[in-house]
């Protein structure tokens, strides 16, 4: 019974009991709903304050965040070192010059800074309407717009632009990236010595000083940092840019404008396959000129306008147009070899002095030629003079241009001693000039060193050289035996003109002696005033020298070289020079007086501007007369030329 109530009890109290949870879920869903509600108003009473601050405050904002933006940091360029002349003229500089950078986010970010900041570009740079709208719509939101079309400005345009945004405040997003434009003053003058830079961008040399003194000239790149401000105003910490060394060469601007005057004249009419002039200091080896074939402007060396037509240009394919560019910037003093013909003789009778085996009463007889034994059977190699010279001096050797004699000595010479003074000399070697492109030459071998080739040798002809070889040699021979390296540097100087290094006339070694070189000078004197390089000869100056015609391979063609090497003045040199006409265009080739007549002209022009004064009177009353003068250098010349 107990048990029954029980059970009575337990269903009454649950049926109590469920009223109480539904109104109990009632009130929870009442309660979250207005949660949820509170949480939508909140929510969209959010939104709502954001799209009034973006409409009220929006500007002021977005300065904010630009504000916060690190700004793009950028290279300063560093000033590339400027290249002087020995006067300090200047050959080549980097002057500065600005490139156009427009900020989009900038100038887009209020409606008032775009039409003074167009306006002032179109004032100051020419920017039309169109191009301004089109940059700053298709970069809209760019912070760096590089205008190509607005590079290298002046110092002026800028400066004008700069002042228009001091006066306007609203002129926002634009700035200008400071770089340097190598220029070239002197246009085309020593093209070939100096040398040009590539794209800015690198500002790597090419030939010439630019590219051999490429790590001198050249600085270290600084760098800019900054950040704009609330009022969108550039703060900038800069860490300065190292610029770069300058160069003072041992070039004489006056000189080399000279040289090449005369060249380019030559080239003209009657013109040659190339026309070479170099002038050194013989003694401390700095070279004074040098030129040879075209000029080309430094400034734009990759025009070729000046030597093609638009049509002939057109015509050209990338490569072909590399080759002909190739061409014109050799420099042929130092990047081509040649047979020097008889302007090497002074070398074997400097040789046969200093050995001994000849001296100043020594004689000779040409009767034409000598005969050398080649195989079973005997081969004549002829002097220019087939009839023969008859008895003459050593010095009469020189002056007459004898190949028969030096034939004789370079026997008495011998294989051993002319070898090693090839080698003394600098012969088929490198001299070490401070220009990019320099080659060798070739001599004979030691064992290939035969009988003919030492004969031939003798005169100049089966060995190659550069003129950079022989006028190093040369000016050993008439300035007491000391050998020097050629060099167009002399000074490195830093920024504030200090000198930091200088380019040392390097004395290599001794060639011979004091005695055999005063011996020399006296030769080549009378070789100037009584022999074949007479038309070299300027009136009141002494002058000595040698002149040279080397028939060119192949012989059958009868193709020539011709050249003068000489020295002023004759007693105490202070300046050696050598000119090569390599096969001019005339009819009959083998005439050293081409050469002679233009180191007449060059050295006549050149003395004022060297500081050489007359010094005597010379024996003939003009040594520059026309003359049919053939030199003698040619292996196998069958008639002698005669002085007029």
């Amino acid at each position: 019974m107990s048990s029954y109530n029980s059970r009575q009890t337990n269903r009454q109290m649950k049926k109590r009991k469920r009223p109480d949870i539904r109104r109990f879920s009632l009130r929870m869903r009442s309660s979250l709903g207005m949660v949820y509600l509170f949480v939508i108003i909140m929510f969209l009473s959010l939104i709502g304050r954001m799209l009034y601050i973006n409409y009220a405050d929006g500007k002021r904002y977005e300065k904010r965040v630009l504000a916060q933006q690190s700004y793009v940091n950028s290279e300063i360029p560093y000033k590339r070192g400027t290249i002087y002349d020995r006067n300090m003229n200047v050959l080549a500089i980097s002057e500065k010059v600005y490139n156009l950078i427009l900020d989009a986010s900038v100038i887009n970010a209020d409606k008032k800074y775009y039409e003074p900041t167009r306006d002032a570009l179109s004032v100051c740079f020419g920017m039309t309407e169109e191009e301004f709208h089109d940059v700053l719509k298709e970069n809209e939101k760019s912070r760096y717009i590089k205008m190509d079309n607005y590079k290298e400005l002046t110092f002026d345009m800028v400066d004008k632009f700069k002042t228009m945004q001091e006066k306007e405040d609203n002129i926002k997003g634009v700035w200008f990236e400071a770089t340097y434009k190598r220029k070239y003053p002197q246009n085309q003058v020593a093209s070939k010595v100096v040398g040009f830079t590539g794209k800015a961008d690198t500002n790597a040399g090419t030939w010439g000083i630019e590219e051999q003194y490429n790590d001198k000239l050249s600085g270290v790149n600084g760098r800019e940092y900054g950040y704009f401000d609330s009022d969108l105003n550039l703060q900038r910490t800069v860490k300065s840019a190292q610029n770069g060394n300058n160069i003072v060469s041992t070039i004489d601007c006056s000189v080399q404008k000279i040289v090449e005057e005369e060249v380019a004249k030559f080239r003209s009419k009657p013109g040659a396959e190339n026309v070479a002039v170099m002038m050194m200091n013989p003694n401390n080896g700095e070279i004074i000129a040098m030129h040879s074939n075209e000029t080309f402007d430094l400034n734009n060396p990759r025009d070729l306008s000046e030597f093609y037509s638009e049509k002939e240009l057109k015509k050209m394919s990338s490569d072909e147009m590399g080759q002909v560019l190739s061409s014109i910037w050799r420099n042929y003093c130092i990047s081509d070899a040649y047979e020097p013909g008889s302007t090497f003789k002074p070398f074997t009778v400097a040789a046969a002095l200093e050995e001994g085996v000849v001296n100043t009463k020594s004689t000779f007889y040409c009767d034409g030629g000598e005969k050398f034994k080649d195989g079973a059977s005997q081969k004549l190699i002829k002097c220019v003079n087939t009839s023969g010279h008859g008895y003459i001096t050593l010095d009469e050797s020189l002056m007459e241009s004898c190949n028969d004699a030096m034939m004789q000595i370079v026997k008495k010479l011998k294989k051993d001693q002319f070898f090693r003074y090839e080698q003394i000399f600098g012969i088929g070697k490198k001299t070490g000039i401070d220009l990019p492109g320099e080659t060798s030459g070739t001599v004979f071998s030691y064992d290939n060193l035969k009988v003919t080739e030492l004969a031939t040798a003798s005169f100049g002809q089966g060995n190659t050289v550069t003129m950079t070889q022989m006028l190093a040699g040369f000016s050993s021979i008439v300035n007491g035996g000391y050998y020097y390296t050629p060099h167009v540097v002399k000074e490195v100087r830093n920024e504030s003109g200090a000198v930091i290094e200088t380019i040392d006339d390097s004395l290599v070694k001794k060639t011979i002696s004091a005695k055999t070189s005063t011996t020399m000078r006296k030769f080549l004197l009378d070789t100037v005033e009584e022999g074949t390089a007479s038309p070299a000869g300027v009136k009141g100056y002494s002058i000595g020298g040698k002149t040279g015609t080397a028939e060119k391979h192949p012989r059958s063609a009868k193709n020539y070289l011709v050249s003068f090497i000489g020295c002023a003045p004759a007693d105490n040199p202070e300046v050696v020079i050598y000119v090569v006409i390599d096969h001019p265009h005339v009819e009959e080739q083998a005439h050293s007086t081409y050469a002679t007549e233009m180191a007449h002209r060059i050295l006549k022009k050149t003395f004022p501007y060297l500081g050489i004064y007359k010094d005597k009177s010379t024996k003939k009353e003009d040594a520059n007369k026309d003359t049919t003068q053939k030199d003698d250098g040619a292996q196998d010349s069958a008639t002698q030329e005669s002085n007029d």
